[in-house]
């Protein structure tokens, strides 16, 4: 944009002095024109709706050029605007009663009339030091803020010659419409005229509006308690189960090192009784040994000779077998035994000990041997134990304690 020609006024524009909103489709510019006045244009395609303020913007300009403690003139062409978001809206109050510019002089030109009952309800809300004029072209716009800046009077949006009071009670009614709405001031005091007032039913039903909204807010904020309320007692809820659930774990974790203890002190005692077992069988062995060479040695019927070796050499392999079985039982065979229990607690001691045999693959003989019973014996032993196990007769126990043993 051009300063119009007789005005001969500078313009001052740098590449980085833009902002572009690519979801509204447009790039928002400021220029500075004669040192103090800041131009504010869109450029676009098509008629837009402004999204929100750039007010980090103007504060880079205004750095820049020196002029953030100074008094300013804007001047806001609104070519190709045809709405104002709620969200711009509610940035008016962070850029005139927050952040604080001094500006003096805001002029608003090329207003479409879908938007122009927004920028006269700006200039109705705007505070009394800064003075807003609507204009119909940037050149009326120059010239009223060079008018301005000269310290010739100028007219302000909110002011009609034809009728004062008009003009008044539309500034009073668009400003309390902005409170409402913009700045969600409900408990602000609106203005009312008296009944015989033409304006009164206006300003009456503003004052509902107000009421309704307050109602609205309180409900609102009853549901928002109660939600929060909720959500707390949800959350005290949780905290007291996971309270538990962590008392629960720690007399847990008391008690797990109770049994620890108690099974390394079943440890050490079975360790003790490996021991003198083993020392047991390794004293029977020998004598059984020493035996069977005194028997060697003895003047006697060979048959009956060749039978006492032969029970000498059985007691000694059950021996073996005996001390061979205590020296390979691990803990997993012991907890097999006791999760076999568990499963079939119709088991008896000696069909618990055959079954582990039958699971370290002991062989008929060897499990008969260690038990003291008959070859014959132990296959009685095994028919029971099949019934008891429930299994079928194509299912051997060799082959359900090995699968058994996997899954537990």
């Amino acid at each position: 944009m051009k300063t119009p020609q007789g005005f001969n006024l500078s313009v001052l524009e740098k590449p980085h002095w833009s902002n572009a909103h690519t979801e509204a489709d447009y790039i928002k510019h400021l220029k500075i024109i004669s040192k103090d006045i800041l131009l504010a244009c869109i450029e676009a395609k098509h008629p837009v709706t402004l999204d929100f303020m750039d007010n980090d913007l103007f504060r880079t300009v205004l750095l820049e050029e020196g002029l953030a403690d100074k008094p300013i003139h804007l001047i806001w062409d609104l070519s190709n605007v045809k709405d104002v978001s709620y969200t711009y809206k509610h940035c008016i109050t962070d850029l005139l009663y927050r952040w604080g510019p001094k500006f003096s002089l805001i002029v608003f030109c090329n207003i479409a009339p879908s938007c122009h009952v927004i920028i006269e309800t700006f200039a109705a809300v705007a505070p009394n030091d800064i003075t807003v004029i609507l204009t119909d072209s940037f050149e009326n716009a120059i010239r009223q803020t060079l008018d301005f800046r000269a310290g010739i009077p100028v007219t302000p949006a909110t002011e009609n010659t034809e009728n004062s009071q008009y003009a008044l009670m539309k500034k009073e009614f668009l400003a309390a419409i902005a409170r409402l709405s913009w700045f969600n001031m409900l408990d602000q005091q609106i203005f009312l005229p008296p009944p015989e007032n033409s304006f009164h039913p206006f300003f009456k039903a503003v004052t509902h509006m107000q009421q309704d909204l307050k109602a609205r807010e309180y409900e609102h904020q009853k549901e928002l308690d109660k939600i929060r309320n909720n959500h707390e007692h949800q959350l005290t809820q949780k905290i007291i189960m996971l309270n538990a659930q962590m008392e629960l774990n720690r007399k847990e974790a008391q008690q797990f090192e109770q049994e620890k203890s108690a099974l390394k002190s079943r440890i050490a005692a079975q360790d003790m009784e490996l021991t003198r077992i083993s020392t047991a069988v390794a004293e029977k062995t020998s004598a059984l040994r020493t035996l069977c060479d005194q028997i060697i040695g003895v003047e006697m019927d060979h048959a009956v000779k060749q039978k006492m070796l032969d029970q000498c050499q059985n007691m000694i392999e059950t021996e073996l077998t005996e001390k061979r079985l205590n020296t390979e039982l691990t803990r997993a065979d012991s907890e097999f035994l006791s999760k076999l229990q568990k499963k079939h607690p119709n088991l008896n001691q000696r069909e618990l000990r055959v079954s582990l045999l039958v699971k370290l693959n002991y062989d008929t003989k060897e499990i008969a041997r260690s038990i003291g019973i008959s070859t014959r014996g132990m296959e009685s032993i095994r028919y029971r134990m099949h019934k008891k196990l429930g299994l079928d007769k194509h299912k051997s126990i060799k082959t359900y304690l090995s699968d058994l043993a996997v899954t537990l």
